[in-house]
């Protein structure tokens, strides 16, 4: 099966336990396995509950210790609006620097995924090879190995969740920063109830959130040590 931006998928055999539950049920276990662009070899998606325990573990690695400090140091009015624009620079270092070099945050080891680069495609679907259809390729060539991010794709992937916590202060831009972030992890979800979707560019049986889609990657279970 060829996903709609060419993206090499792996239809995993239907369980035989009985009928499966719900419309989209089947499609989304038949879905769950990519080709890697390195070596070919399957690689298993992240489910979403693993996505959320590294959001959740690399947040506190870098947000507790600022929010802490800023606490003691600032007062009140200034903390507020300060802890947010030094949370957002620190988690974007943080994590563009970890998934350049390993494709993996600390929080994303202890989940057990990392984060790949979409496949090159495989047919004319699209050209760039990012999976974003949108013709961007970022750190192409340049001795990049396939499935390595490289150092713009890192950023860009880490900028465009961290950036929207600078406007959290903000009145309106922090209601549009909190919509932004509902979306961004439903898109994960897309596809897992039909084809339908929700309208996302990308191909939403990939579970990528909106990060992932405009950076061309994808989040896969980690490999275990040979």
């Amino acid at each position: 099966m060829t996903a709609a931006h060419g993206t090499p998928l792996r239809d995993e055999p239907e369980p035989d336990e009985g009928p499966s539950v719900g419309p989209g049920a089947a499609e989304t276990v038949a879905d769950a396995v990519v080709e890697d662009a390195a070596d070919g070899a399957e690689r298993v998606l992240a489910e979403p509950g693993q996505r959320l325990l590294a959001r959740i573990v690399d947040t506190m690695v870098v947000g507790l210790p600022v929010v802490m400090v800023m606490r003691e140091t600032l007062p009140g009015r200034v903390m507020e609006v300060a802890a947010p624009v030094a949370v957002a620079g620190l988690l974007l270092v943080y994590e563009a620097v970890q998934l350049a070099l390993w494709g993996r945050t600390v929080g994303k080891r202890v989940a057990g995924v990392e984060v790949v680069r979409v496949p090159p495609p495989t047919g004319p679907g699209d050209a760039a090879g990012t999976g974003t259809g949108t013709g961007m390729d970022i750190d192409a060539g340049g001795g990049t190995p396939p499935s390595r991010l490289g150092v713009g794709r890192s950023v860009l992937r880490a900028a465009v969740y961290a950036l929207p916590i600078t406007v959290r202060p903000v009145p309106f831009l922090g209601v549009a920063a909190g919509i932004f972030w509902v979306v961004n992890a439903a898109a994960v979800f897309e596809g897992s109830w039909g084809r339908g979707g929700f309208g996302l560019p990308g191909d939403g049986r990939l579970r990528q959130a909106v990060h992932d889609r405009l950076a061309g990657t994808l989040v896969v279970k980690a490999r275990s040590p040979q």
